[in-house]
Order: structure tokens, then C-alpha cells, then sequence
């Protein structure tokens, strides 16, 4: 039987769902619906590339180009995404995704191929190693699940009940683009426009939750996540400069989302990537979960050598101490800008 590698078209997205539902390896990323968000929150170009064998789907890989003057020109699996890569039935697949990628990566010109596995590859590539992924099983069971935190961060969930701290369900994106614009402000990272939030909603509908923490009847901090399966993966999340003064706040936060996901069947909570030796990698580990490296590997076509985009490098110093200095309303205007090319 012959293998081909075709580019996802409309009358293939069911197909696609279905292999990335059953497949082994395969995560919320890969899913075809971030073709659709890519494209329309972003206006980036989109390359989502499958295996095909005897008319059936037995391998994928969503790739999409980001060009910027400032950051570079990369092929990625994938933009906004925490993980990626190829997810194959066999080694053959496998190989021909990957083939097809560099000779896609090569004809764009573009500095380098990404992809964002969270398993080793066997290309022999460059291997990014600055991620780690956060992941644990969860129970049905409330009390086990409180237990299963450390005494220290479990009391300060409590102190966040204490302080009267709610938890609610929006179905909109306004009120958590308000925090998490100011929250990413405040770390000098640019923000990507509302209208990107609303793309993500649109697309995963159920799949797609905003859960807002109030106090006293107003917001201090929110999460977006998304549901995959029996996973639950909170993915942009953030407080204001009050939830400062509450204790707690992020604390009850996760717990709420960790609780009612396995109130409503989660049996994984997936706390997503942070850098080594950062505040969110500590907060991560102290919650009880263990770092798990995520393997991000990389074909050099122009680039001479492995791209380093985050805000770790020193190069980028600069902008950081700037960014988080600007009005909040200047922040939020100019964001959008440099945010769409910081997949």
C-alpha cells in the first residue's frame, strides 16, 4: 500500500478529529480546529499536513509559518500551542510527515522547523531543552485530591475560602481579557487581542471553558482551559494586582478547576509548560506535580543555530523591564501587534 502526504482539507476535518481522538500520543493541540483559530485570530498561514494509507488517516501533523521582522520566520507544530509534533500509527508515517515538513520548511525559506514534542524524537535534531510539562492523575474523590497537595499550598487554599474568594462560569471573554491583560502586563509580555479568545471558544465550543475568581463581587483572577478527552489543561490564566493582597487567590483558583473538573469526569489534570527555574515551575512543582521535560526539536534551514524567542534571553531584557511600565491601556492597544508573531 502506498503512503501519502496530503494538507487537511474541509471534507477530511472529521477524519482528522477522529485519528487525533483515538491516537495514542496525540493531545488538544492537535486538534483540526487550530487551523481555523490560527487563521482567523491571527491571519497566520496554516500547513496541516496527513499520512494517508489505503484511504485511511494514519498520521498527522498540524504545522503553521510565523514571520516577523522582529522574531524571526518559523515553521512550527504549533503557534499558541504547548505541544505538537508528529502523532503516527507507524514508523513509516511517521517518516513521511516529517519528510514532507522539511521539504515544506526548506521551500518557505523559513529560520527553522519546530516541532513541540513532549516525547524524544529520532531525527538526530537540535533539542531545545527550556520546557517542562506538568502533568498527574486526579480522582473522583474531593478529599483525595486535597490531600494529594502539599500541606503548605493546601492551607493556602484554604486561607482563599477563608478570605471569601467564589468561583463562576463565563460565557463570555471580556471579563478574563481584562485580568489577563493586566496580569501579562505586569511580567512585560505583550497580549494578544481579545478577538483571539473568542476565536478559541467559537471553534472548541464545550471544549473551552473561562472559570473567573471574585471577591467581595469582583474579578481577581480567571483561567481558560480546555478539555481533551478525560484531560483538563488550564491555559491562560492570570490575576490582578489586587488578588495580591488576598491570600490564596491562585491557590483556590486551580483547586476550584481541578475539583470540578473531576466533578465532571477529568481523571487528568495537565498544569501545561513553564521555563526551569521560574515562578510558575515552582508554583507547579510546590502543588504537588513533577516536571516532565518537553523535548521541542528543531530543523535548521536558515538559522545556524537553535531560535531562542522567550523571555529568559537576555536580548529581550530590555523590552520586558519597558513593557511592564507602559499604562495598561497603551499595553493592550500596542500587544496585539508583537503578540501574534510570539506563538
Amino acid at each position: 500500500m502506498t503512503m501519502d502526504v496530503r494538507l487537511l482539507e474541509e471534507s477530511r476535518i472529521a477524519d482528522w478529529d477522529r485519528f487525533v481522538l483515538e491516537a495514542e500520543g496525540a493531545t488538544f493541540f492537535h486538534r483540526a480546529g487550530w487551523k481555523a483559530v490560527l487563521e482567523k485570530a491571527f491571519g497566520h498561514r496554516t500547513h496541516f499536513l496527513y499520512a494517508e494509507q489505503d484511504g485511511a488517516i494514519v498520521g498527522v501533523l498540524p504545522l503553521a509559518q510565523v514571520k516577523s521582522w522582529l522574531f524571526g520566520h518559523s515553521l512550527s507544530s504549533l503557534p499558541f500551542c504547548v505541544y505538537g509534533g508528529i502523532v503516527a500509527e507507524s514508523n513509516e508515517a511517521s517518516r513521511a510527515l516529517r519528510d514532507e515538513a522539511c521539504r515544506l520548511a526548506e521551500s518557505l525559506r523559513v529560520d527553522a522547523l519546530e516541532l513541540r514534542n513532549t516525547q524524544p524524537g529520532d531525527a538526530g535534531w537540535p533539542v531545545k531543552e527550556l520546557y517542562y510539562t506538568f502533568r498527574k492523575a486526579i480522582e473522583p474523590d474531593d478529599d483525595a485530591n486535597l490531600k494529594a497537595i502539599p500541606n503548605r499550598q493546601r492551607a493556602m487554599i484554604r486561607k482563599g475560602i477563608k478570605e471569601g474568594l467564589q468561583s463562576e462560569w463565563d460565557e463570555g471573554t471580556a471579563r478574563l481579557y481584562a485580568v489577563y491583560a493586566e496580569s501579562v502586563r505586569n511580567l512585560g509580555t505583550p497580549v494578544f487581542a481579545e478577538k483571539y479568545l473568542r476565536v478559541l471558544r467559537e471553534v472548541f465550543k464545550d471544549d473551552c471553558s473561562v472559570l473567573m475568581i471574585t471577591h467581595e463581587g469582583r474579578d481577581v483572577a480567571g483561567v481558560m482551559s480546555f478539555y481533551f478527552r478525560d484531560e483538563v489543561l488550564p491555559y491562560y490564566g492570570g490575576s490582578t494586582a489586587v488578588a495580591r493582597t488576598i491570600k490564596g487567590v491562585n491557590h483556590f483558583m486551580y483547586w476550584e478547576l481541578m475539583r470540578q473538573g473531576a466533578e465532571s469526569g477529568s481523571r487528568i489534570f495537565d498544569f501545561g509548560r513553564s521555563k526551569a527555574d521560574t515562578g510558575p515551575f515552582s508554583f507547579k512543582k510546590n502543588f504537588g506535580f513533577d516536571p516532565q521535560p518537553l523535548p521541542y526539536e528543531y530543523h535548521l534551514v536558515k538559522a545556524d543555530k537553535v531560535p531562542d524567542v522567550n523571555p529568559a534571553n537576555p536580548k529581550y531584557k530590555l523590552m520586558i523591564d519597558t513593557w511592564s511600565k507602559l499604562p495598561l491601556p497603551v499595553a493592550n492597544f500596542l500587544g496585539p501587534f508583537l503578540a501574534r508573531s510570539l506563538g
